[in-house]
C-alpha cells in the first residue's frame, strides 16, 4: 500500500473507493494495522502548533518515549471494519444464543463514526463504548453506552430502538438525539434534537419524555429538564471541542473525559473562570491548555507515569 494513499486516508480526503481499498489492506494482517497506526500517530503530532513542532519531538528521550509508547498501546490491537469509520478504535464480539454482540471502544483523543445493521447512525466520543446486536431482531434493537454518543436511529415503526445508558434507558423510534452517560462521574445527559424520546428509570420506572430542543441533566435533586441553548456543543461529531462561557473548572472536567487524565487543580482562583473558544480534539489536552494560558495566568506539570496533569 502506498504511503501517500494511506495519507489520503487519514486526512479524510479519500475517496469510497481508496477507502475501500485501505480497509481491505487493513484487515489482511496485523503488520498492515501497526503500519498504519504507526503513520496515523506521526500525523497526529504534526498536527500540533507549528511553533511548538520542534518541542515535540526533542523533548527529553526518556519521557517522549514513554509518552509514545502509552499511546501506541492504546490502540495497538485495532481493527477497521466499513468505510463510515472516521477514526480509531477497537473491536471485539461476544457471541449469544442467537446473535452477535459487538462492541467498540474508542480510545481517548479519538472519535468513530459506525452504521449498525437496522441502518442508525452513531457518532462515538472520545473514551466510549458501544455494545450493539449484529442482527436486528423482531422485538427491539438494543445498544449499551457507555460515555458520549450521537444517534440518528432510521425510522421505523415497528421496532423500538433502546439505548441502555447506566441508570437509564432511553426508548425511541425514529429520531436525532445525543447521550452522555459517565457512572462513575455521576453524569448523564440526553439531548433531543429531532423527533421524540423516552427516558426511564431502570430503578423507579420513572418515564420523561422529550420533545425537540429539550434536554435532561442529572444533579443531585434529579433528572432536570431545560431546553438546549448551545447547539454548537454537538460539533463534537467533527472532532471539534466548543466551550461557550463555561467556567474553567467545569472545562478541565470535561478534558479529563475526553483524554482519559487526572487533572489536579491547585489553582484554585481558576475555577470560576469563564471561557469561550473551540479546539480540535486530535490538537491534544497540551495544545488546549497552552490557549488557555493566553488568557489565564497558569501553568502545569504532566506526569506521564501518573497519566496526570498538574495546574498552578
Amino acid at each position: 500500500m502506498e504511503e501517500s494513499l494511506l495519507i489520503h486516508y487519514i486526512e479524510g480526503k479519500a475517496t469510497t473507493e481508496e477507502k475501500r481499498q485501505v480497509i481491505l489492506w487493513l484487515n489482511e494482517s496485523p503488520e498492515h494495522q501497526a503500519t498504519y497506526l504507526a503513520l496515523r500517530k506521526l500525523h497526529d503530532l504534526s498536527l500540533w502548533n507549528e511553533t511548538d513542532r520542534k518541542s515535540v519531538f526533542l523533548k527529553k528521550n526518556k519521557s517522549s518515549v514513554r509518552m509514545f509508547t502509552r499511546e501506541f498501546a492504546k490502540i495497538a490491537s485495532v481493527l477497521l471494519v466499513g468505510v463510515l469509520l472516521s477514526s480509531i478504535y477497537f473491536l471485539s464480539k461476544q457471541e449469544t444464543a442467537d446473535n452477535f454482540i459487538q462492541t467498540i471502544t474508542v480510545p481517548p483523543g479519538q472519535r468513530a463514526e459506525i452504521r449498525l445493521s437496522d441502518d442508525t447512525e452513531v457518532w462515538l466520543n472520545a473514551g466510549s463504548k458501544l455494545s450493539f446486536p449484529e442482527k436486528v431482531t423482531k422485538d427491539a434493537y438494543e445498544v449499551t453506552l457507555q460515555g458520549e454518543a450521537y444517534f440518528k436511529v432510521s425510522k421505523r415503526k415497528e421496532i423500538p430502538f433502546i439505548v441502555h445508558a447506566g441508570m437509564y434507558d432511553i426508548n425511541v423510534l425514529g429520531t436525532e438525539f445525543n447521550v452522555k452517560s459517565y457512572q462513575k462521574h455521576g453524569i448523564f445527559e440526553a439531548a433531543l434534537l429531532e423527533g421524540k424520546i423516552d427516558v426511564v428509570s431502570e430503578q423507579t420506572n420513572e418515564k420523561v419524555s422529550l420533545k425537540p430542543s429539550e434536554q435532561l441533566i442529572l444533579s443531585e435533586h434529579g433528572l432536570e429538564k431545560t431546553n438546549i441553548e448551545y447547539y454548537d456543543y454537538f460539533r463534537w461529531r467533527e472532532g471539534l471541542i466548543i466551550f461557550e462561557k463555561e467556567k474553567v473548572g467545569t472545562l478541565f472536567a470535561k478534558l479529563e473525559l475526553y483524554y482519559d487524565i487526572q487533572i489536579q487543580i491547585e489553582n484554585k482562583s481558576l475555577l470560576e473562570s469563564v471561557y469561550t473558544g473551540k479546539f480540535r480534539i486530535q490538537d491534544g489536552i497540551e495544545h488546549v491548555l497552552r490557549v488557555l494560558q493566553l488568557k489565564h495566568n497558569f501553568s502545569y506539570i504532566r506526569d506521564e507515569e501518573a497519566n496526570s496533569i498538574t495546574i498552578r
